[in-house]
């Protein structure tokens, strides 16, 4: 598979969001704040963050994840773990 960049990560991550929640890929930037862009709740954004992990098998701790909500930040978490 080799290395996966950190723009890798983040164009996987908004791909998958807009799959999930089913809005046009080209609606998703990296420094959107995805409760506002997507209008989902705290439970969704678990939802999609299980469907992450198993994406790029990884676990994120909860505490890694306190005050995020950026897809940027979200890709940088993920790829620190990668």
């Amino acid at each position: 598979m080799g290395i996966t960049t950190s723009n890798q990560t983040l164009d996987e991550i908004l791909a998958l969001a807009a799959a999930h929640f089913k809005v046009p890929r080209e609606k998703l930037t990296a420094d959107d704040d995805f409760f506002k862009t997507l209008g989902i709740d705290s439970l969704q954004a678990l939802d999609l963050l299980t469907k992450l992990e198993h994406h790029f098998h990884v676990e994120l701790p909860d505490y890694e994840l306190q005050g995020v909500s950026d897809f940027r930040t979200l890709a940088s978490r993920i790829q620190a773990r990668l």
